[in-house]
């Protein structure tokens, strides 16, 4: 199977990825898998990241806080795609297609995870990607990701490698004859303060989304609970009772949900369960 010929009529490919490091995209992966399991999709998850396995293990941590608890807490199909160096050498990607056809049969969403550096199959997962999320620490340390900045004026003097391989990769979708990939940058980490920093990002953010042509929404803020989520495998998007969450909610769990709510209006439409979010509160 190529990526030419790959087809899931009815399945939604969303690929998390960025080629630097730390930008949070096994949270957001997570994140966005149990809510949209919690949305009434049936997901499927793939970790493409074989050295880290952060998802991976977010997966096994979810597992193992669930026997512990008695709980019942949807969690995806998940594959850790093992890198076959051997297998790489004369078919890169072809273990990575053949999981994604095989896991398309039987869901209609899955989300993908990629490494933290440009490879042949991350680059694949683009290309196969009808949504793509990149998450972007909000600072112009990880905007250079995706441009160079002027030191005087602030304004976007270049594009970066990983933007360009991912125009490269909408292009060959346009030759394809498949609709273009729905690019969403997500601003992680921000601030709850005002800054001159949080707003010259801005501004060289809407620069580069004319130019690149992504929409870019607030992403997951900096908050200590998406830390202490993860060696329970839970997420902002599951109940907010003290059974799930192992301690009691509070209002930055709300808070957090209704993130991760717009993360996923972003994608399916608006956000639902606030009201209950701040019930579940009140009533701890």
């Amino acid at each position: 199977m190529s990526a030419e010929s790959f087809s899931a009529p009815g399945v939604r490919v969303i690929v998390v990825a960025n080629e630097k490091g730390g930008s949070g995209k096994s949270t957001v992966a997570i994140h966005l898998a149990i809510a949209l399991l919690r949305s009434g999709q049936s997901v499927a998850t793939i970790d493409l990241d074989s050295t880290q396995r952060s998802f991976t293990h977010y997966i096994d941590n979810r597992l193992a806080w669930s026997r512990q608890r008695g709980l019942d807490l949807p969690t995806p199909t998940h594959v850790c795609l093992e890198e076959d160096r051997e297998e790489a050498e004369h078919s890169p990607g072809a273990a990575f297609l053949c999981t994604l056809g095989t896991l398309a049969e039987q869901h209609n969403t899955i989300v993908i995870d990629t490494p933290g550096h440009d490879s042949e199959v991350a680059r694949l997962a683009l290309t196969l990607a009808d949504s793509l999320l990149t998450p972007l620490n909000d600072s112009f340390v990880d905007l250079d990701s995706l441009g160079s900045v002027d030191p005087e004026t602030f304004r976007i003097s270049a594009v970066s490698h990983y933007a360009r391989v991912v125009e490269d990769a909408r292009a060959l979708r346009r030759q394809q004859g498949k609709p273009d990939t729905d690019w969403i940058v997500l601003r992680n980490r921000l601030s709850t303060l005002n800054s001159r920093n949080k707003r010259f990002v801005g501004d060289a953010l809407q620069e580069l989304s004319q130019r690149l042509d992504f929409r870019y929404i607030e992403g997951l803020a900096e908050r200590v609970i998406f830390r202490e989520f993860y060696p329970r495998g839970v997420t902002a998007a599951d109940a907010l009772d003290e059974r799930t969450l192992g301690t009691r909610p509070s209002m930055s769990h709300v808070t957090a949900q209704l993130e991760v709510q717009g993360l996923l209006a972003a994608l399916l439409g608006p956000p639902v369960e606030s009201a209950e979010a701040f019930a579940a509160v009140d009533a701890a």
